[in-house]
């Protein structure tokens, strides 16, 4: 998919405190992909492609501490990582985004939702887990990004975690950034989770993973349950809580029926 997309290229946006590295291409409506816990942006190599071919202008932030992004990192909250994605959306200067957060970046999405909502068009949760999760499942990624462990045991963390039997894992022993893990928790910590997760001003697509451990089938109308009728529900067979690498192609469509309803 992502090899006959248009062309990308790397645009950074800065602002009072930080650096934004950001890779864009293709044209049209704004749609920003942020990644998850401690990981970079070409996770979304395959879906950025196909939303570009699709006719979208996909812009992919990368978070303080990853690529050539920087910024502080100690002493921050959700707030300060949402601020970056709202410069890169005025930079843009192409209209309010669509803003698709792919498990914790779902946590940086809705705040900027909350934040700006002048900036967001609509968010996307992406295999996001549930609003309360057994924390044994957050030091399972911790332990999927620790490069010092053998990779056959860092596989077998992320096929309980992270992937669908009978998708391969091994792309992600790979594109961990441990300390910025660490330090994007802190910045979750430190913000009131009611101060996003309670907040919704904008339709919001819940694209779940069937077979996701971080959010169990019992939780799947969680968000429908608290906002209504402003929030889809789709579930993508066959994937866990990567997602993205797992099942690119079905992520691509039902992200762009979506946003097409947008309109309608």
């Amino acid at each position: 998919m992502a090899s006959t997309s248009p062309a990308r290229t790397t645009e950074f946006v800065r602002t009072a405190t930080a650096v934004i590295e950001v890779v864009v291409e293709g044209s049209g409506p704004p749609v920003i992909l942020l990644p998850s816990l401690g990981r970079e942006s070409y996770d979304y190599d395959d879906v950025a492609g196909g939303l570009a071919q699709h006719g979208f202008r996909v812009c992919r932030p990368q978070p303080r501490g990853i690529g050539r992004s920087t910024g502080p990192l100690a002493n921050i909250t959700l707030h300060d990582l949402a601020a970056d994605v709202g410069a890169v959306i005025e930079a843009q200067d192409n209209g309010p985004a669509v803003v698709v957060g792919h498990a914790y970046g779902h946590y940086v999405a809705r705040m900027l939702a909350a934040d700006r909502p002048d900036l967001v068009r609509g968010v996307v949760v992406a295999a996001a887990g549930a609003r309360n999760y057994p924390a044994a499942l957050t030091e399972l990624a911790v332990k999927c990004a620790d490069s010092s462990l053998p990779d056959a045991e860092r596989i077998g963390y992320l096929k309980t975690g992270f992937f669908a039997p009978g998708n391969d894992p091994t792309e992600w022993l790979s594109g961990w950034y441990p300390e910025v893990s660490k330090r994007q928790l802190a910045a979750a910590a430190a913000t009131p989770k009611d101060e996003w997760w309670a907040v919704a001003h904008q339709p919001i697509l819940d694209l779940q993973s069937a077979l996701d451990p971080f959010r169990p089938r019992e939780t799947a109308n969680e968000l429908r349950d608290r906002f209504g009728e402003l929030v889809t529900v789709t579930v993508v067979p066959n994937a866990s809580h990567a997602l993205m690498p797992e099942a690119p192609a079905q992520v691509v469509r039902a992200l762009t029926d979506w946003i097409r309803t947008l309109d309608s």
